[in-house]
């Protein structure tokens, strides 16, 4: 299965996507390669991505992308954030692919 999640180093190629994705929904999931939890759902993150493809997915490494953690006040991996307008309508931590899928369709 082909995934299309873009993994997004610097706050300037997320501030493009966010401006063209206009009112599609961007899911932003904020990860890190020591992180157990990551490692578990990033394969239905990925999944996901190939299974919504109106929904822009996204993948940000807190310690390779450190400016875009601090400005949504990440502290907790994963953690992953919905938006839609350029705007945050929903963020929640863990790796509840459930919940994830959930939230996926709820704003969609």
């Amino acid at each position: 299965m082909a995934t299309k999640a873009q993994h997004i180093t610097d706050k300037a190629a997320l501030d493009k996507i966010l401006k063209d994705a206009g009112s599609k929904l961007v899911v932003i999931d904020f990860h890190a390669t020591w992180c157990g939890p990551c490692r578990q759902i990033g394969p239905k993150f990925e999944e996901f991505s190939s299974k919504y493809a109106d929904v822009i997915f996204l993948k940000v490494d807190v310690d390779e992308a450190e400016d875009i953690p601090s400005e949504y006040e990440i502290s907790v991996m994963p953690t992953f954030i919905f938006i839609k307008n350029g705007k945050p309508v929903e963020t929640f931590s863990g790796a509840n692919a459930g919940k994830l899928e959930d939230m996926i369709k709820k704003h969609k």
